[in-house]
């Protein structure tokens, strides 16, 4: 009877260190990061939403002129960039806040505007150190060989001519990103809204890991999707 005693003790320590373990990797694998939008709140929901906001922000909101609008603007904080991983659990984001750009903006001429902007990538971030530090290690980014990636913009669609305070248009940028010395043609679909006198983007593409000469990551836990999704949460200012 003791030894059976004995037995059933070390199989619940067993099992107890079991479920302590599995909730522990289960806490270092999960998302730590929630992404925060520039863009405010009154510019998402659904179409029938967006569309009810739009009108009464156009009664409401102060007229912007091209004049307030025109001319070259610089990220400012806080600005930030997201990466996004799909895995067979959930969605893990990674936040950069280390980000700067410009973007010359011409309203009466979309191929007079130019953009840039580049991330230092030893400034991403997921909450777990010792995930970021594998994920900037040459299996995967190489930070310590390509410390910074880059976004080119090669053209913009073609903006409103009129604005209002705070209501959102859309803008597509297109153009090169280059992410551990690899160069990928992109389309941001963005939204831009001026408030405040300053200007703030949001704006999305996907990617793949291929696409910069990696592999999803695969294990015993998880997998991932190869699809990355990148996200652009700017803030301008002039």
């Amino acid at each position: 009877m003791k030894k059976k005693t004995i037995a059933l003790s070390a199989a619940v320590v067993v099992i107890a260190g079991a479920i302590t373990a599995f909730v522990l990797l289960n806490n270092s694998l999960g998302n730590n990061v929630e992404i925060e939008s520039v863009i405010p709140e009154q510019s998402q929901g659904t179409e029938t939403q967006k569309a009810g906001t739009a009108n009464a922000a156009a009664a409401t909101g102060a007229a912007v002129t091209a004049e307030q609008l025109n001319g070259a603007w610089t990220i400012a904080e806080p600005s930030k960039v997201y990466l996004s991983v799909t895995t067979s659990k959930e969605t893990v984001n990674f936040v950069d806040p280390s980000v700067k750009g410009t973007w010359n903006v011409q309203l009466e001429d979309a191929s007079a505007m130019t953009g840039e902007g580049t991330v230092e990538m030893s400034a991403l971030d997921s909450g777990n150190g010792q995930r970021d530090e594998h994920v900037k290690g040459t299996d995967f980014l190489s930070v310590a060989e390509f410390p910074e990636s880059t976004f080119v913009v090669k053209s913009f669609s073609e903006l409103p001519k009129e604005w209002t305070e705070g209501t959102a248009v859309p803008v597509q940028l297109q153009g090169t990103l280059t992410v551990k010395g690899i160069a990928k043609e992109v389309t941001f679909d963005s939204q831009a809204v001026y408030s405040g006198g300053q200007l703030k983007l949001s704006g999305t593409t996907m990617v793949t890991f291929e696409d910069f000469g990696m592999s999803n990551p695969h294990s015993i836990v998880l997998d991932t999707e190869n699809n990355l999704e990148v996200r652009l949460e700017l803030v301008l200012s002039k």
